[in-house]
């Protein structure tokens, strides 16, 4: 497995050269980065989760992989709330929720992924990336609705997400053995790349609306050391005690690994923006990790490969 910088460099500068253009988009042409939010949380996203889901076959230890990641990032979400929320505004307690329980696993991690994890590691990976991504649209979005909204609105937007509806659409379709067919299958295909453009350009959109008196050193450092610290920790924990209480394979070892230790999510912005909640503050911290990732990401999975006897 190459771990090396420069297996890192092409996903990185592909995945900035995506944000610059968010950026060039947002200046020349004037376009609203809060329209394109609206469309990813409302139609992208749940199309192309719909099409994993499909594709990947659930089974029932694929969906316990889901589930724990689920709980995990719920989990964590949940404690930092309740150490943050009188410490900073109430708007930012629910940023720095939101994003403790999620990373970049999908416009930034997937790309890593394919380039390190065997086929087999890749479907594992895919199915853990799912619970992270139903955590960001359920218990995430609550909780950073909870910091402008009443419980009650909050749980009206989470039952207006279609992601839920996609995801149980899929599990059902797969109970019943129902496939899609070819052609319907192939014209889904074009949404995990939309997702992906989208999804890193909208940082770049929001931060050409970013001025200096939107650098806020404690919170972007803060959303540091909740992705490059608590994170690595926790899947470096997670992989030793499955070690101990039983064989875990290789694949699922790295794939745990890479999960801990991908940049914030480019979702902080969307849904920031999709809600109103500091989009700049959240598009500064999603920046800084990603440009931290290339020197890292390297760095972290060669050190835990080591400790957990994989490396």
């Amino acid at each position: 497995m190459d771990l090396a910088p420069a297996a890192l460099v092409g996903p990185l500068l592909m995945l900035l050269s995506y944000v610059a253009l968010g950026w060039l988009a947002a200046q020349r042409l004037k376009l609203d980065p809060r329209p394109i939010a609206t469309l990813l949380v409302y139609l992208i996203a749940p199309f192309t989760i719909f099409r994993a889901l499909m594709n990947g076959g659930p089974t029932p230890d694929y969906l316990l992989l889901t589930l724990a990641l689920f709980i995990l990032a719920s989990l964590m979400a949940l404690v930092v709330q309740r150490v943050t929320r009188h410490r900073f505004s109430e708007q930012e307690a629910a940023l720095l929720a939101f994003s403790s329980g999620t990373g970049n696993t999908g416009y930034f991690g997937l790309p890593i992924a394919l380039i390190l994890l065997p086929p087999e590691g890749v479907t594992l990976y895919l199915f853990c990336m799912l619970g992270i991504n139903i955590y960001e649209f359920t218990v995430g979005f609550y909780l950073s609705a909870r910091g402008r909204f009443s419980v009650r609105e909050s749980l009206i937007k989470i039952s207006r997400l279609p992601l839920i509806y996609a995801f149980l659409l899929a599990l059902l379709l797969s109970a019943f053995k129902i496939t899609l067919p070819a052609g319907v299958m192939n014209s889904l295909a074009v949404f995990p790349a939309t997702y992906t453009l989208l999804g890193m350009m909208i940082i770049g959109m929001t931060l050409s609306q970013v001025t200096l008196t939107a650098w806020d050193t404690r919170f972007v450092a803060t959303c540091v050391g909740l992705r490059y610290l608590m994170w690595p920790l926790a899947m470096l924990v997670a992989v030793l005690t499955l070690q101990w209480v039983a064989p875990l394979s290789t694949e699922l070892a790295l794939a745990l690994l890479l999960l801990g230790v991908v940049p914030m999510a480019a979702n902080v912005v969307v849904v920031a923006m999709e809600l109103g909640i500091q989009p700049q503050k959240g598009a500064l911290a999603v920046l800084v990790t990603t440009l931290l990732a290339p020197l890292l990401i390297p760095l972290y999975l060669g050190l835990m490969l080591r400790l957990t006897g994989l490396g």
